[in-house]
């Protein structure tokens, strides 16, 4: 969505709000989708004396798979949005704070999909205690225990057979 700002570029105090829906179901994070809903975007353009600051939320619920179980979880997402708007920029360098306006528009979805996944987590867990899976017998470790036999200790596989036999017997 593209935002004209116009009226309020020359008018201290003035605000231009805006709420719409963004759609980010095809990014993509690792292989998975788990953008399936609308992200709602919320805020207002002020300007504050001559400068333009762009404030908000970006929220939605994500669909994500435990990165330690496997298991499916939802959770909501809620990502400040908080950024300069300028016309020009005084320096030849570029600031990641401050975005272009383009004649007297900024484009809301750009600004909101760049937040939005730089917010987003390298690493879901359904719990921050989550124990996973076993690597040797797949069991869930916050379900059930190891079914795993203990590995013996190269140094101590004599004894273990000797152990063995006297079971057996």
């Amino acid at each position: 969505m593209r935002l004209n700002l116009k009226e309020i570029i020359h008018v201290p105090g003035g605000v231009c709000p805006f709420d719409y829906q963004l759609d980010l179901s095809g990014l993509d994070f690792s292989g998975a989708h788990p953008i399936d809903r609308p992200v709602a975007v919320r805020g207002q353009v002020r300007n504050m004396a001559g400068a333009l600051l762009l404030e908000g939320t970006a929220s939605t619920t994500l669909h994500l798979t435990c990165d330690r179980c496997g298991k499916p979880l939802a959770r909501e997402k809620v990502v400040p949005l908080e950024t300069l708007l300028a016309t020009e920029l005084s320096d030849e360098r570029s600031d990641d704070e401050i975005v272009l306006l383009e004649g007297d528009e900024v484009d809301l979805d750009e600004v909101a999909a760049t937040a939005f996944v730089l917010a987003m987590e390298s690493k879901n867990l359904c719990s921050e205690d989550c124990k996973g899976l076993c690597p040797g017998c797949g069991a869930d470790l916050n379900v059930e225990a190891c079914r795993c036999r203990p590995e013996v200790d190269p140094r101590l596989a004599a004894l273990a057979q000797l152990l063995e036999q006297e079971e057996r017997e």
